[in-house]
């Protein structure tokens, strides 16, 4: 059983910057990825990263995120620059075992305001 724990969420004003951190204990992990869920919308994919590195984005935080990856700690983080009031939302760590079973956290809030 893997646990998840994300961490770094709060109010910032728009323009600001925040840092999600997620740490996973109990597993060997491949695919670690954030993803956010708004008020009365669907949960939606941020960023994800392999462990050999390769990382997408989606297009609304492109040149705002970042997203990073500790393998020794197996801590993933999200760098979250310039947000905006439609950053607001849930935001959420999945992460994906080398067997391919997913874990979730139980998600951190984060509220941009105007």
């Amino acid at each position: 059983q893997v646990q998840v724990a994300e961490s770094g969420g709060g109010l910032v004003q728009a323009g600001g910057s925040l840092r999600l951190s997620c740490a996973a204990s109990g597993g060997i992990l491949s695919a670690m990825g954030w993803y956010r869920q708004a008020p009365g919308k669907q949960r939606e994919l941020v960023a994800g990263i392999t462990s050999g590195g390769s990382i997408n984005y989606a297009d609304s935080v492109k040149g705002r995120f970042t997203i990073s990856r500790a393998n020794a700690k197996n801590t993933v983080y999200l760098q979250m620059n310039s947000l905006k009031p439609e950053d607001t939302a849930v935001y959420y760590c999945r992460v994906t075992t080398t067997g391919g079973t997913i874990y979730g956290g139980q998600g951190t809030q984060v509220t941009v305001s105007s």
